[in-house]
């Protein structure tokens, strides 16, 4: 209540109107499994395109998979299904979708703890390391990819040049470059660099010596330079340019950095160092930076120049004996040194198992990954896993884990579904043994695989079912609603399928809950089922599942305002109206069952749900009932001889 201490006219807004609760989004959708690169511990981002998919996780190739304790087998590289489900997911009608990259290294865990990896001391490193990063070591700088993979084998381009004469005004130094000084006398010398201190006493810039390449013993440090005629300072910088290895695809380029080691990313010029640590400043960086430097602790900026660019003071045969062009360092700084290096030792690493789809939490560094990632993203309600189950008779172990795992995480978020896919190549028997050991309410089941034309390899190629099917929920919930049974919807990418079903074969699939693909002449290849993998006939269609997870997501969000309002009379009249409401614009869109609003719902919340004791602890109790609509599965038409002559 406002307080009203002096003489004076007060205006006060006032709400006469209930509050509203807003559905809530049923089509994002979480992709858990490998692909050819991106981020593995970082949080998972929205992704709404396959182009924005492949900028972030690598292309469509196929996976080159070890055995356990073994190399990566190129000649029998795995099909990329997450990228093909990604592909089929936008195809299909999808909008927004999380992915969650699984990895399983060579050897040991992932991540690793990559500060046991960096020996600077060994020169040249062995970059094929089991963890599978490229690597590369340049001038005693370690260069490493950020996310592992094959597709890591990056092509690294590092340039440095030398900027305009500063001297005089001396604004675009900053603490700790490296500086090109050149002397105005006669004869013109070869250039000195020197390091950028700014003396806060004398308020002025001096530039020191530093590093021990020999050649720099025999230039003159000690002099700082004065304001002469012909007298320049000019600032030293690199720029560093990352490309896929196939050369077609940019990764970024980063320009105007330092290679001071010591700089702190917050203080001067940025250090690519700084920049490319292993623990970025931002979450942004540290999904689109491309790559790790890693200096050794003795290493100086100067000492790094000059080890990756080693010919910047070797004076070429036509120059020698010419006092006039003997200055060889500004010329070359001048017009920019470049060197150009490949990253190798990246791999695909062994498939991963059921352990990474499930994924692990490390408190301690802050990461998550698998399915995990997801339980921090709210909006998902539709996850999968596509070819989890491929080559199932030597995975069924892991692919019956991860069944498993895509249920409970379904499950315990309360407001999703999970897709499974069946095995590839299983008739009617074998896929039937499969299905009869789950059962859930959150999940449903789809056979068979769909035969689709790779854009690869030009080819036909099965793919699971899951990436198609995430695709038509989002088609469907957009064109008629989450209460609509996602079925009887074309499959946009299906040149055929891998097992053609017919009727028969159906009704034996369709009553134990497997969601058959089907095609019918002059209808097209279309999803022929709608059914949930749960024993309980309540929840038996997904429409039914998807839809009570949307009312209820919608009226939890949409309610949190009530929490610590007074317990009262007031109180459950304006929860009843915000209710009421959102069920009314419910049963007019005819998402639920009924002819007027009191036979489709009723919202009590009342002295009949909340006793006395409720009150004292409390609690506030709303008793909710909806007459959902189910699917007509089966429309049966009765006909039968009527007579002219016989009266109605």
């Amino acid at each position: 209540m406002s307080e009203f201490l002096a003489p004076g006219v007060y205006v006060e807004e006032t709400p006469f109107r209930s509050k509203s609760i807003e559905g809530v989004s049923t089509t994002t959708t979480g992709f858990v499994g490998p692909c050819r690169y991106g981020p593995v511990i970082e949080p998972a981002e929205v992704i709404t395109s396959l182009g924005e998919f492949e900028r972030r996780y690598g292309g469509g190739a196929k996976l080159e998979f070890a055995e356990p304790g073994g190399q990566p087998d190129a000649d029998a590289p795995m099909d990329n299904f997450l990228w093909h489900g990604v592909r089929a997911f936008f195809d299909e009608g999808g909008k927004r979708l999380y992915v969650a990259r699984v990895f399983r290294p060579l050897a040991g865990e992932y991540p690793p703890d990559f500060s046991r990896r960096v020996d600077l001391n060994n020169d040249p490193i062995d970059p094929r390391w089991a963890d599978g990063h490229a690597s590369a070591t340049f001038g005693g700088v370690l260069f490493r990819s950020r996310f592992p993979g094959k597709a890591s084998n990056l092509i690294v381009r590092v340039t440095a040049s030398a900027g305009p004469n500063i001297l005089g005004s001396e604004n675009g130094v900053k603490e700790g470059d490296i500086v090109l000084v050149m002397r105005g006398t006669s004869p013109a010398t070869t250039g000195d660099l020197r390091i950028a201190n700014y003396d806060a006493v004398q308020q002025e810039w001096r530039f020191r010596g530093e590093g021990s390449n020999p050649l720099l013993s025999e230039l003159n440090l000690n002099v700082r330079p004065g304001r002469e005629e012909g007298d320049s300072i000019s600032v030293l910088t690199i720029s560093v340019q990352a490309q896929s290895g196939d050369r077609n695809h940019h990764l970024g380029i980063w320009s105007g950095l330092s290679l001071d080691p010591k700089l702190d990313h917050k203080g001067g010029r940025d250090s690519a160092f700084a920049v490319s640590r292993e623990s970025p400043a931002t979450l942004s960086e540290a999904r689109n930076l491309p790559l790790v430097l890693t200096a050794a602790p003795s290493t100086d900026a100067i000492d790094a120049l000059f080890a990756m660019f080693p010919d910047l003071l070797t004076v070429t045969d036509e120059h020698q004996g010419d006092p006039a062009e003997n200055n060889t360092l500004a010329r070359k700084l001048a017009a920019g040194v470049q060197e150009e290096f490949p990253l190798l030792g990246g791999n695909d690493g062994i498939r991963p198992g059921a352990r990474e789809y499930q994924g692990t939490e490390d408190k301690k560094r802050s990461f998550k990954t698998g399915l995990k990632k997801f339980e921090d993203v709210e909006d998902i309600s539709i996850v999968a896993a596509p070819g989890s189950t491929a080559d199932y008779k030597h995975y069924f172990n892991d692919a019956n884990s991860i069944f498993d795992h895509l249920i409970a995480h379904a499950t315990l978020m309360r407001y999703r579904i999970a897709i499974l896919d069946c095995p590839p190549g299983e008739n009617v028997a074998d896929v039937r043994k499969v299905r009869a050991k789950l059962d859930s309410t959150y999940a449903a089941f789809y056979y068979p695989w769909v035969t689709v034309l790779d854009p690869v390899t030009r080819g036909k190629l099965d793919l699971p079912p899951s990436g198609f099917v995430a695709g038509i929920y989002v088609r469907s919930d957009a064109n008629r609603g989450v209460h609509k049974a996602p079925a009887d919807e074309v499959v946009n990418l299906a040149i055929g399928l891998e097992q053609t079903l017919n009727k028969g074969q159906q009704e034996v699939l369709n009553p134990e809950g497997i969601n058959c693909f089907r095609f019918f002449e002059g209808r097209g290849f279309r999803l022929w089922g709608a059914r949930t993998i749960s024993s309980d006939p309540e929840w038996k269609y997904v429409n039914l599942r998807r839809y009570f997870a949307y009312l209820e997501r919608s009226i939890d969000k949409g309610t949190q305002w009530a929490v610590f309002e007074p317990n009262g009379d007031a109180l459950w009249a304006n929860i009843r109206r915000a209710i009421e409401s959102f069920l009314l614009k419910e049963f007019r869109s005819g998402a639920v069952l009924g002819a007027k609003p009191e036979q489709a719902y009723f919202v009590k919340c009342d002295r009949s749900t909340i006793t006395q004791d409720d009150l004292d602890n409390g609690r506030l109790i709303v008793l909710i009932g909806v007459a959902p609509l189910r699917p007509a599965e089966f429309v049966i038409f009765r006909i039968g001889q009527w007579t002219a002559d016989r009266k109605s």
